[in-house]
């Protein structure tokens, strides 16, 4: 089969579109917690680089490409080294089947706003996501730190916890859309958003996301107070970097999804359907700030029993629910 130049220069724009987009939104979403965690502390927030502070992002960034880079004598070297990637590639990987805008036609050609339109988007999110947890646990392994390799061992036990709930709240959405393709999920939301038909879920799949990101009140792995920086505190420089970096794109693309499992994707009215999707994703990047500027940490033995004993049950009784009412509606 031989490919059309357009579709294949189109294909690669979206892909550089997308790898541009997630990255200075990941910076700048760095720079708007600061300012808001600022603003709810009655405090000034980073004001002084640039007109307001914009430019705090970049001198971040040349201060991690500028620190130095040291590796502990004892860690793994190449397990030491790619945990970093592990943890930022996964989540980058994800956003490429997450429909952000509705269909377009450009040079004649029919175009998607979405860079892979598979029939198992959903079943990729989760084995991309499940693929993230070893970031943590490489990185606190590998690192030949007590410390780290708590916080890894934490990380490990809260995200793979999590991940069920999160997974079992997103099967009544593919029952009632039919489908696990995203694009199919969207449009099977053009008349309803389908947190109206499992506000359960929705709550279920939020707070699993929270856990998955590591943010507060779910920030166990990291835990400051107990474990200095948890499974980064051997990493300095970019490669601290890239964890730091991994976590912001993981809000903005859990947000993503978020917006696409329930509440409607680019649908909605009066504006155009890519400021629809962006409104969604930075509207759940502000409620990640906000949760971590007023709720507490939670102790370890609350968190898993939370996760095993509330979550999951609930999410496996909404599934029953969900199968009972579709087959009573028929």
């Amino acid at each position: 089969m031989i490919c059309d130049p357009i579709d294949i220069a189109l294909m690669l724009a979206k892909i550089a579109l997308v790898f541009f987009v997630i990255l200075t939104l990941a910076a700048y979403l760095v720079f708007a917690e600061r300012k808001v965690l600022a603003w709810i502390q009655d405090r000034k927030g980073p004001n002084r680089v640039g007109p307001f502070g914009l430019l705090q992002p970049l001198a971040d960034l040349i201060k991690l490409l500028t620190k130095e880079d040291f590796r502990p004598a004892g860690a793994d070297k190449w397990l030491f080294y790619l945990a970093p990637a592990m943890a930022a590639i996964p989540a980058i990987m994800i956003f490429a089947v997450i429909p952000f805008g509705a269909p377009l036609t450009l040079f004649g050609h029919a175009v998607s706003l979405q860079v892979a339109d598979l029939n198992v988007g959903l079943l990729l999110f989760m084995a991309l996501s499940a693929i993230a947890v070893y970031g943590v646990a490489l990185g606190g392994w590998a690192s030949n730190s007590k410390y780290a390799l708590l916080g890894s061992i934490r990380g490990l036990a809260q995200l793979i916890s999590y991940e069920l709930s999160m997974g079992l709240s997103l099967v009544p959405v593919v029952m009632l859309a039919r489908s696990f393709r995203l694009s199919d999920i969207v449009n099977a939301q053009s008349g309803c958003w389908f947190i109206v038909y499992q506000p359960l879920a929705f709550v279920i799949f939020l707070i699993s996301i929270a856990a998955e990101c590591k943010r507060i009140p779910f920030d166990l792995p990291e835990a400051e107070g107990e474990l200095v920086a948890g499974f980064h505190t051997e990493y300095s420089g970019m490669r601290f970097g890239l964890f730091f970096v991994g976590e912001y794109i993981n809000i903005i693309v859990l947000g993503g999804l978020a917006a696409t499992f329930f509440l409607g994707g680019w649908h909605g009215p009066w504006f155009p359907p890519v400021v629809w999707f962006a409104g969604k994703v930075l509207a759940f990047a502000f409620l990640f700030i906000w949760m971590r500027g007023t709720l507490p940490r939670l102790r370890y033995d609350q968190l898993m029993h939370f996760g095993w004993k509330v979550l999951t049950p609930l999410a496996l009784l909404n599934i029953l629910a969900t199968g009972w009412f579709l087959v009573l509606s028929k």
